[in-house]
């Protein structure tokens, strides 16, 4: 499958201090990627590099398509409204405006409102059916759904997923890794200007370790415990409780999140 996008050797500096620092990453066609780091990491230069907004001082990349960009910070005129910024756009991109798509999105029922009028979920939107004016092939989505509510977040997660069952192809930044983890075919992770992990994120557990949290709720109030083992610890732990005769009275367990792995790794790079 030819990659819809190729970073090689990428390199960017302000000054003296260098931000990226040679990494290499592809993005295949239709999957959607999620690319993360912590503060400082060069996430947001990468992104930006990549779409053509800013430049880099060497290496190559290769976007196979037409971009739709959705900002984490986009605005328009406070009193225009949905429809005239949409003809707008699609005026711009020389293209049919595609009525099933707005309509998806919920476009029609805030034709009436000025952009100053839109709740947040609703400018979410809206942006992003500008993204996807003049049908893009590669989409970037900055922090899609921070702001929204649990209702806002669900419609546009089902959005995401229908263009992805379209062949589109999706570059996501998101701090909410349940978000990612529900998403995304692959992540890379930026830290120190490297990337130093690209792969599902399955494969980041393998690579960080396995790791499970009980939790014990007793009389004497709820604890959490982390582990590697479940049957020893489990055993280990009531065992201890019994012998203390402290009553249990519930026991659960869950596997570490992506952000527990995610943090691991952080952490491991930088020691």
């Amino acid at each position: 499958m030819k990659d819809a996008i190729q970073v090689r050797e990428l390199k960017k500096s302000y000054g003296s201090h260098m931000v990226l620092k040679g990494i290499d990453f592809q993005i295949e066609k239709g999957e959607i990627f999620a690319l993360l780091g912590v503060n400082g990491a060069g996430k947001t230069t990468t992104l930006e590099c990549i779409e053509g907004l800013r430049k880099y001082d060497s290496g190559a990349i290769t976007v196979n398509g037409k971009m739709g960009i959705q900002l984490q910070s986009s605005s328009l005129p406070a009193h225009i409204k949905p429809m005239e910024a949409v003809k707008l756009f699609a005026k711009w991109n020389k293209t049919e405006i595609d009525y099933a798509m707005l309509n998806s999105l919920g476009i029609k029922e805030m034709e009436k409102k000025q952009y100053i009028q839109l709740s947040t979920g609703q400018k979410r939107r809206l942006h992003l059916a500008l993204a996807l004016i003049g049908n893009p092939d590669v989409i970037f989505l900055d922090e899609p759904t921070a702001g929204l509510d649990v209702e806002g977040r669900l419609s546009l997660h089902e959005q995401i997923r229908k263009l992805k069952s379209h062949g589109k192809t999706i570059v996501l930044a998101s701090h909410d890794m349940t978000e990612v983890e529900t998403l995304c075919d692959r992540i890379a992770i930026l830290n120190n200007g490297n990337i130093v992990f690209c792969g599902t994120a399955s494969e980041l557990t393998d690579r960080v370790g396995r790791k499970y949290f009980i939790h014990i709720k007793t009389q004497q109030g709820d604890n959490t415990f982390e582990t590697g083992n479940i049957e020893d610890t489990l055993i280990s732990l009531l065992g201890e409780l019994k012998q203390k005769k402290i009553h249990v009275l519930d026991i659960k367990v869950d596997c570490g999140t992506l952000e527990q792995h995610f943090i691991e790794m952080a952490r491991r790079e930088a020691e």
